[in-house]
């Protein structure tokens, strides 16, 4: 098995024996029921993944999806409950808010040449406060009847997020394989003095990513508050690391320059039924959280390895 087919097929090798070994352990993991649960549960991980591979095709980082997140959950929950706002009208500023604080992130890491992961961090503190001080850190409930069917209903048989979930990701491989928007986003991952040289304006790519990153994280934001119900000013916390761990062990490079959406997929699918069968297992929350760790440490080494190999 050579290592380009280890590179292209791996991370789906790992997907399926992922399956077979929950499927033995834990019986009820392959019952339909809760392989639906499985696929609503990483939706909202799956629409904002894709925010975050163009961010790391591009050579950033973007650790505010997780606050982007909770702030739309609150503001929307806030306009609906307490401002008496359209649910529609209330979603589409939330979304608007997201954007903003986007192109702000990729605004101010282009033109004050600030490191990514300093801005998007200072970003996601500054939004998590926001949140409590808008909620004062109480739960927000009561909305309109026919919200939740965005996050809790089907059609069919399907799950609306997933629906939502599969629509956004066919647009994230549209956009990086089919414009020159996405053949740009590889460029300046790849060299970005060498894309200055060729004329690509460096500076709106940046802002389109991190734009683009914003809006993705607010609807997996609004659609999460729909499936609970309930705006609360934890709902995003600790999200942006999932997101992170599924992209970079989808074969998106942090170094940047490469990735691709399908395989983005199998990342969603690996950490959502990691999730899901450890559950199933009743193992603690904590070692779970120890089990990512090191999940996001081995796919990050395995990058750089591969890196390096490249270089020598």
């Amino acid at each position: 098995m050579n290592m380009r087919f280890v590179k292209s097929y791996g991370i789906y090798l790992i997907l399926l024996a992922l399956i077979i070994f929950f499927s033995v352990v834990a019986p009820a993991f392959m019952r339909f029921n809760n392989i639906i649960n499985v696929t609503r549960q990483v939706s909202m991980l799956g629409i904002a993944a894709v925010g975050m591979t163009f961010v790391l095709i591009l050579g950033g980082i973007d650790l505010s999806i997780g606050s982007l997140i909770t702030l739309v959950n609150i503001v929307a929950a806030w306009l609906m409950v307490k401002g008496g706002v359209n649910p529609w009208i209330a979603c589409i500023l939330g979304l608007i808010m997201t954007v903003a604080f986007g192109f702000m992130n990729g605004w101010i890491i282009a033109n004050i040449k600030m490191p990514p992961l300093i801005v998007t961090l200072a970003t996601m503190t500054s939004l998590e406060g926001a949140a409590y001080i808008i909620s004062d850190g109480l739960p927000i409930f009561g909305f309109p009847k026919g919200f939740s069917f965005l996050g809790q209903g089907y059609i069919g048989p399907i799950p609306v997020p997933v629906i939502v979930m599969i629509i956004i990701l066919a647009i994230g491989s549209f956009m990086l394989n089919k414009t020159y928007f996405g053949r740009h986003f590889y460029a300046v991952g790849g060299n970005e003095e060498a894309s200055l040289l060729s004329g690509i304006n460096v500076k709106r790519i940046k802002y389109l990513a991190y734009t683009l990153s914003g809006l993705f994280a607010g609807i997996a934001g609004i659609v999460m508050l729909s499936r609970t119900n309930s705006g609360q000013a934890v709902a995003g916390k600790g999200f942006e690391f999932d997101v992170l761990t599924a992209v970079v062990l989808g074969g998106v490079s942090v170094s940047g320059g490469s990735g691709k959406i399908s395989q983005v997929v199998a990342g969603v699918l690996i950490i959502g039924i990691l999730s899901n069968g450890l559950v199933l297992l009743n193992v603690n929350t904590y070692w779970q959280m120890v089990i990512k760790g090191i999940v996001l440490m081995l796919a990050v080494g395995y990058d750089c390895y591969q890196k390096n190999s490249v270089a020598k």
